[in-house]
């Protein structure tokens, strides 16, 4: 049956012999919105204990980490692959040297055959992306840029630190190196309702962009978004409005561009709104068969 939007799933098999798993890796690592460079309280959404699995500790080396995620992963898949998933706060954010040092590290564990860098697009200075560039001719090798909105008000609000200009100058100086390139999108921000999500997958589409991830917004205990939240309640979309608008939205949204995710799962524990119950692979099933039943699919009103 043919897939109505362009998923990473069928990609990435396109792109090794055998199976492939990213395994998260938190190198212990800093923000610029953390550390006292922009700010010290980080997004108003963000806690990164939210997506960390258990083996993923910055108290481990990345090569501890790693073995231990093979572990995790390799009950099912005996024979799989891996590629080091940096992941926690800003990976490109720290001196050439010590990026090398765990770059390698992680690609010198068996069985690691390539790495994503997850960024901020203000922390991608040249001499770092000369060195990405050289490991890219080495080694397969994503680099995800956290854009979150296209809408400066929104950005702004939401405590980021950088513009939509700095998002499209680092996509474009990344992609110009030869380098894999993904984004990840937050829909649901406060202040953006469904047409304003709907016009930026446009935008998004405008970016030379390779991958794209995009997530609901979770309201997680402990920020700042939910203080606001508890004191102004705003709204969180429910499942099905949720679908609806990321059919849309993947409408929208140039057919060439990977879309490798739709929601984000946080501990249940931690989520204050919304509450769905649904895993990954059931909130796809869901909105796949909406799509197919309404005739929707990416790139349709994509101009």
């Amino acid at each position: 049956m043919e897939e109505v939007y362009n998923s990473y799933s069928q990609w990435i098999r396109k792109q090794f012999p055998y199976r492939v798993q990213k395994i998260s890796v938190d190198a212990g690592f800093s923000c610029p919105n953390r550390d006292g460079r922009l700010g010290t309280h980080g997004c108003i959404f963000c806690d990164n204990n939210t997506f960390n699995p258990s083996y993923c500790d910055r108290q481990k080396s990345i090569h501890q980490q790693l073995e231990e995620g093979k572990q995790f992963f390799r009950r099912k898949y005996p024979d799989m692959k891996y590629l080091a998933y940096f992941q926690a706060y800003s990976n490109t954010y720290d001196t050439l040297d010590m990026l090398k040092q765990k770059y390698e590290e992680a690609l010198q564990t068996e069985d690691i055959v390539g790495l994503v860098v997850g960024t901020r697009p203000d922390c991608m200075p040249d001499d770092i992306l000369d060195y990405l560039e050289v490991l890219n001719r080495q080694t397969f090798l994503i680099v995800e840029y956290g854009i979150e909105s296209t809408n400066d008000v929104t950005l702004r609000y939401i405590n980021r630190g950088h513009s939509f200009e700095d998002t499209k100058f680092a996509v474009e100086r990344t992609t110009e190196r030869g380098i894999l390139t993904g984004g990840h999108v937050i829909v649901g921000l406060p202040g953006e309702n469904a047409t304003e999500s709907v016009r930026q997958a446009t935008v998004i589409s405008s970016l030379p962009l390779h991958l794209l991830k995009i997530h609901q917004l979770q309201v997680i205990r402990g920020t700042v978004l939910a203080k606001q939240y508890e004191e102004r309640p705003f709204h969180v979309y429910s499942t099905e409005e949720y679908i609806a608008l990321i059919a849309k939205y993947l409408q929208h949204l140039r057919k060439e561009i990977v879309v490798e995710r739709f929601v984000s799962q946080s501990p249940p524990d931690m989520v204050i709104a919304p509450h769905w119950g649904l895993k990954n692979y059931e909130f796809t099933n869901l909105l796949t068969n909406y799509m197919r039943k309404y005739d929707m699919r990416q790139g349709q009103l994509s101009t």
